[in-house]
């Protein structure tokens, strides 16, 4: 078992994808950087925090990008969003069996924020292109910075996202709740509270993502490979039942709830025996644990 985790940007693609297999665009020796962290005296990577190229999984052609959390968190700027707009835009000309976003970022890059929420917003517009033409987008998120803020939304105008226990997936990060509203509102180094709130386990069970697995790239690889060619509908009737989901979610939550054990009680709610046992079951368990 090789952790998802702990592997870099680049480690995860040699391992993810068919061996040899990825040709990356635009790699470091191009030396694409950005010019807002230039411009604020901030080290700059030689690939933005994103790599991205084709490659073959499972003998099947697709196209790929890895966030690279080491960098900024992988934080999205201009030339990082601009790298995945254009790699989601070659794929409508290409048509790859699909498109796979091995997402870990922390959201936008408070250093070129503006350049960088247009990015995301263009990095939406051009997945959902994408949807549209028929090709299926496979975000997969495990990574230790998780997947936050614009990425978050992104990923959730995916077709298909794959989580381990360990990844996350929310629009904004613990820190930044806490920062807002206090850490009484929501206490950023509370481990438990934070997995039980964005952490992959919650998110399977209230179905914000479609595959649940080890932090094993191997698992991620087999996960990849069953959602490909599976496009889903991108039609009002799907996005009705995305609002019906949020309805049943808000429904089952008691009125008297105290915030700090939401999770609990909308697990509970759900039809989970013995919910307060989540989050120290295996994946195993809480794979067959989902009821919505």
């Amino acid at each position: 078992m090789i952790s998802f985790a702990e592997c870099s940007a680049r480690e995860r693609l040699a391992l993810l994808l068919d061996p040899g297999s990825f040709h990356e665009w635009l790699p470091p020796s191009e030396r694409v950087t950005s010019p807002h962290l230039a411009q604020l005296g901030v080290p700059s990577a030689f690939d933005d925090g994103v790599a991205i190229g084709r490659a073959t999984l499972d003998g099947h052609g697709v196209f790929v990008a890895a966030q690279e959390g080491a960098f900024m968190g992988g934080g999205v700027g201009e030339v990082h969003g601009a790298k995945l707009v254009g790699l989601l835009q070659r794929a409508q000309r290409d048509r790859p069996t699909a498109v796979l976003l091995l997402a870990e970022s922390g959201g936008v890059r408070l250093h070129e924020a503006n350049a960088g929420l247009i990015a995301v917003s263009e990095v939406m517009r051009a997945l959902l292109d994408v949807r549209a033409a028929g090709i299926p987008v496979i975000v997969l998120i495990g990574g230790a910075n998780g997947c936050f803020g614009g990425m978050g939304i992104v990923a959730r105008c995916a077709d298909h996202i794959v989580m381990s226990d360990v990844g996350r997936l929310a629009m904004s990060g613990p820190e930044v709740i806490e920062a807002s509203h206090g850490v009484e509102e929501f206490d950023s180094r509370d481990r438990a509270l934070v997995w039980r709130t964005t952490g992959g386990k919650h998110r399977w069970l209230t179905g914000d993502c479609d595959a649940l697995v080890e932090d094993d790239v191997a698992a991620f690889r087999e996960a990849a490979i069953a959602a490909l060619g599976k496009s889903k509908p991108l039609t009002l009737a799907a996005l009705e039942d995305e609002h019906a989901l949020l309805t049943r979610r808000l429904l089952a939550l008691p009125g008297d709830n105290t915030g700090r054990d939401e999770a609990v009680l909308l697990w509970r709610a759900l039809g989970v025996v013995d919910a307060e046992q989540v989050p120290d079951l295996s994946v195993d368990t809480v794979r067959a644990l989902r009821v919505i």
